[in-house]
């Protein structure tokens, strides 16, 4: 059975990351009181045995079981899961303290220490962040989420925990305009702007490469079937190598003039191919609307 503990600092996304971990296969528990874990495991190892199928439980503890301490401590916890030999990682969710304080506000929530003496949010992270610190040190997995969107943490989640090895490396197929500057996150970048042009054609420059049309104007050159063809070949040989290299995140980028029509069918067919390989593939159009 593959067990993960997901704790860390309140407001740095744990339930996020528990709801991310039950859509790839975890049966998902969140907030369970530390005394239930070992009933919990207990479930699931008879559910296997009878021919279930819990093979990945993923369990979210919050730091009030830490503090109420004695057995329904997470420290106890961890001390009856190496007691007994259960395998198990550890995710601890970090971020900002001012970060913290802005999410709290925003979503009008307290925090969960706030009380007994500890008047403000602040004190609060703080006294946490001394209670959690050992488990910190003992993660296997520390997130920090002060800076990360909720589709960022999806897919470093993803590249963690998702069961086939090569899904574990997201290649990102990012189309762009070099006319509003180069992407900084780009590991390759591939200039299509000497391919046909759909902007100079009246039917198809109000379009975008997401649409037929356009990708068949721009792929009825022989030279966009070869340049394709050719880093196809290249993107295949050099994905296992930079997989091997311990890679977690590849963004291939392709430029054109506007970042509109040929960069936008690159992009489109290196995600289809990249996906056809097996591996977890997203694909971004910087510079045109989400709903063109």
């Amino acid at each position: 059975m593959e067990l993960l503990i997901v704790t860390g600092i309140s407001g740095a996304g744990k339930s996020m990351v528990i709801n991310i971990l039950e859509d790839i296969g975890f049966f998902c528990v969140d907030n369970l009181p530390g005394k239930m874990l070992e009933k919990l495991l207990e479930l699931c190892s008879i559910s296997i045995e009878s021919g279930g199928s819990i093979p990945r439980v993923a369990v979210g503890i919050d730091v009030r079981s830490q503090r109420l301490g004695g057995t329904d401590g997470l420290f106890e916890q961890l001390q009856w899961l190496d007691a007994h030999h259960q395998p198990h990682k550890i995710i601890f969710m970090d971020c900002d303290t001012s970060v913290l304080v802005r999410r709290f506000q925003e979503q009008r929530r307290s925090h969960p220490l706030l009380g007994q003496g500890i008047v403000s949010t602040e004190q609060a992270i703080a006294v946490e962040r001394q209670l959690l610190e050992e488990i910190r040190i003992r993660a296997d997995y520390v997130i920090d989420t002060s800076n990360t969107s909720v589709s960022q943490l999806k897919d470093k989640i993803h590249w963690l925990f998702m069961e086939d090895v090569r899904q574990s490396m997201l290649v990102t197929c990012l189309s762009f305009g070099f006319k509003n500057g180069m992407p900084r996150e780009a590991d390759l970048v591939f200039d299509v702007r000497c391919l046909p042009n759909p902007h100079y054609v009246p039917h198809l420059k109000a379009h975008t490469g997401r649409e037929k049309a356009v990708q068949d104007y721009v792929m009825n050159s022989p030279d966009s079937q070869m340049m394709l063809q050719k880093i196809q070949d290249m993107v295949a040989s050099f994905l296992p190598l930079y997989q091997k290299e311990g890679k977690t995140q590849l963004t291939i980028a392709f430029g054109c003039t506007g970042g509109k029509h040929r960069s936008v069918t690159f992009a489109e067919r290196m995600y289809g191919f990249v996906s056809s390989l097996g591996y977890h593939a997203a694909l971004v159009h910087r510079d045109i609307p989400s709903n063109a």
